[in-house]
C-alpha cells in the first residue's frame, strides 16, 4: 500500500480556530467575554484541552482573559488583524517543518540537493493561504481571491 504525503492539521489548530471564530463573531456582534465552558459547548470541544489551547493563545496575545462573573475571553485585537496562521503558530509552532528543521535549514547531498527548494515552496504556499486569511475573512466567508482561486481548481475537492 502506498503512503501519501500530507499536511496534518492538528486537533489543537482545528479547535483553536473554531474557538477563535466564536470570539470573532462575538466581537462583531458587540458581545462581551465568552467563557471556556461556552466556547466548548458551542463547538463541542473538550474543555480541558481548550483551556491548554487558550493558555497558548493568551501567551501569543491573540486573546485576553477577563475576570469576574461575566468573565471569559475576548480577542486580543480585531479579527481582521488576526490571521489563521497567527492562530496556527500560537498553538502548533511553525507552519512547516522537516524533521524538526525549518525548510530553509534543510540540506541534502547528491540527487536530493534541490529538495530544500521544494520544502520552502510548500511553506510559501501555506503562508499564502494561512497568512492572507483573517479570522474575519473566514467568519464571513469572504475569503481572499487566491484562496477562492485554489478552491475553484477542478481537483481541489478530490482526494488523491
Amino acid at each position: 500500500m502506498r503512503q501519501t504525503a500530507r499536511v496534518d492539521i492538528s486537533a489543537r489548530v482545528d479547535y483553536a480556530v473554531r474557538a477563535m471564530l466564536i470570539l470573532a463573531e462575538a466581537a462583531a456582534e458587540g458581545s462581551g467575554p465568552i467563557s471556556i465552558d461556552a466556547l466548548a459547548t458551542r463547538q463541542d470541544l473538550p474543555r480541558k484541552f481548550l483551556e491548554a489551547i487558550f493558555a497558548d493563545l493568551r501567551r501569543a496575545d491573540l486573546v485576553v482573559s477577563r475576570r469576574g462573573s461575566q468573565g471569559g475571553y475576548v480577542l486580543g485585537r480585531p479579527s481582521k488583524d488576526i490571521s489563521v496562521a497567527d492562530v496556527f503558530r500560537a498553538v502548533d509552532g511553525p507552519l512547516a517543518e522537516v524533521r524538526g528543521l525549518r525548510p530553509h535549514e534543510t540540506e541534502y547531498q547528491g540527487v536530493a540537493a534541490h529538495l530544500p527548494s521544494l520544502w520552502v515552496a510548500v511553506r510559501a504556499s501555506l503562508r499564502e493561504v494561512l497568512d492572507d486569511t483573517s479570522l474575519d475573512d473566514l467568519r464571513t466567508g469572504d475569503l481572499p481571491d487566491r484562496v477562492r482561486e485554489l478552491l475553484a481548481a477542478p481537483d481541489a475537492w478530490r482526494n488523491r
